[in-house]
């Protein structure tokens, strides 16, 4: 459920007109998709890094490929030469930075986030059993040319290992810009650029009130999947204190357009209502005749309503600026035209089918969303965003009331369960969409989060060696 760079040139000259942009994603019931986006670090096989034929010979073991004809670059083009017909290149002032999906990967596209984590933007699919699919194909593919180049690929909420300086840059204009203004507004943000992986899942909305309910309901909720998926306890080779480091991250990478808005807890939070909350987020950047133009830190409201701001004096705002503007926002839950969560590490393929489960009972029935209203709405939202700040240090044990974010986990993976039944989707093996929240139901029964179990194994197995944790997480 992936988008390109829109291309609407409507002029813009109302809040009205933006609304509409969000208006058109409504969809009836029976058109509902599930859209799943994954990211993966690569790494430098060792047994490549020391072979004289490799491409890898003298690099480092385990270090981050660079964007070159051996490394990111070559696993692009790799994939659109053995897959002709499902892949073409996606290319920024003549790089290849990605892949947009035709024929049978129709919807799906493949990029990269800024130092070069590898990502599946899984195209829009009717059921879990397609999710899980279209995952498993999409790692056979990736697998044997990896490793042809001397590579492997783990997902894993933070880099364990590099540094930030390790870490290479992507010839992504978009990237350019960011990596210029993300240390004007925030610590952490170069690190969320380079060093974070997440998982996500895309779902659609049938109105405006549909959309209201589902993103009071999956923002309130997402603290609990960062602490379920909590894969991120490791920094620069030592544990760092966190379960989820990368969730850490973005409470300092740039507050003015991450995070859990205020406004979607108000009772007149609609479509009008985010429109007005974008419009106040930062600007990055406008494209002009196929070339980025830096206008990072300008007003939209302001180019809206005719004001002078610098680099903008030319140009009038279309609604395709307004699309892209969208992208640059970064909330817990994004909508666009249709919902985004993104409050998990990313994970065992596993743990990231469970991610798009959990959500998709959620959201996708009438009686269960109902339901995580009613439980939502037990508890003042502003609680849920101090619960952010608290879940990536304990997870699961963070308290909640008189017991644990495991309690409230519980109840919401048993909500999920029921929409998932509901839905009644069985696959040719008999299995049921309800069993791919095995991993969560083991989790809320007192089972370790994927971040305890590899600090088992640092104390343990590993003896200290984190290194040990690309072999056993690679895909």
């Amino acid at each position: 459920m992936s988008h390109a760079d829109a291309h609407d040139d409507t002029p813009v000259r109302s809040v009205f007109q933006l609304a509409e942009v969000f208006a058109k994603g409504c969809k009836p019931r029976d058109s509902w998709r599930i859209g799943t986006e994954h990211e993966k670090f690569g790494w430098v096989r060792p047994e490549a890094a020391a072979n004289g034929t490799s491409p890898q010979v003298g690099r480092t073991a385990y270090t981050t490929p660079p964007y070159s004809p051996a490394g990111i670059e070559a696993l692009l083009d790799g994939l659109q030469e053995v897959e002709p017909d499902d892949w073409q290149p996606i290319l920024d002032e003549g790089k290849i930075i990605g892949l947009k999906g035709i024929e049978e990967q129709k919807g799906a596209g493949i990029s990269l986030e800024p130092a070069g984590q590898f990502e599946l933007s899984g195209a829009p699919l009717s059921t879990l059993h397609e999710t899980a699919e279209e995952l498993a194909a999409h790692y056979e593919s990736v697998r044997p040319l990896a490793r042809k180049l001397g590579l492997g690929f783990s997902p894993l909420g933070f880099h364990p290992t590099a540094t930030r300086a390790d870490q290479p840059w992507m010839p992504k204009s978009r990237y350019a810009i960011m990596r210029n203004y993300m240390p004007k507004v925030g610590a952490l943000g170069l690190d969320m650029m380079q060093r974070t992986c997440t998982v996500q899942v895309n779902l659609d909305f049938g109105s405006e009130q549909d959309m209201v309910r589902k993103m009071q309901v999956s923002l309130a909720l997402q603290p609990v999947a960062t602490a379920l998926f909590a894969n991120s306890p490791f920094f620069e080779g030592k544990p760092n204190n966190f379960l989820s480091n990368r969730a850490r991250i973005w409470t300092d990478t740039d507050n003015a357009r991450a995070g859990m808005p205020a406004c979607v807890f108000e009772k007149d939070f609609g479509f009008e209502r985010y429109a007005e909350w974008v419009l106040d987020v930062p600007m990055y950047f406008i494209i002009r005749d196929g070339k980025m133009r830096d206008v990072s830190g300008r007003s939209f409201r302001a180019w809206m309503n005719g004001d002078r701001q610098d680099g903008l004096e030319d140009v009038t705002p279309t609604l395709a600026d307004f699309e892209n503007h969208i992208s640059t926002a970064f909330p817990d839950v994004r909508l666009k035209q249709f919902l985004e969560m993104r409050g998990a590490d990313a994970g065992s393929a596993e743990m990231m089918l469970a991610q798009s489960a959990l959500w998709v009972g959620l959201l996708y029935d009438d009686a269960a969303l109902e339901a995580a209203y009613e439980l939502v709405c037990e508890r003042p939202w502003e609680d849920y965003a101090k619960l952010r700040a608290l879940v990536p240090s304990q997870a699961l044990n963070t308290p909640w009331g008189e017991g644990t974010v495991r309690d409230l986990a519980a109840q919401v993976i048993g909500i999920a369960m029921d929409g998932l039944q509901a839905r009644g989707f069985v696959d040719e093996n008999e299995r049921e969409e309800w069993a791919y929240l095995a991993p969560l139901t083991a989790m809320a029964a007192g089972g370790p989060t994927q971040a305890e179990r590899w600090l088992e194994r640092y104390y343990g197995a590993w003896s200290g060696d984190v290194t040990r944790i690309f072999g056993e997480s690679e895909i």
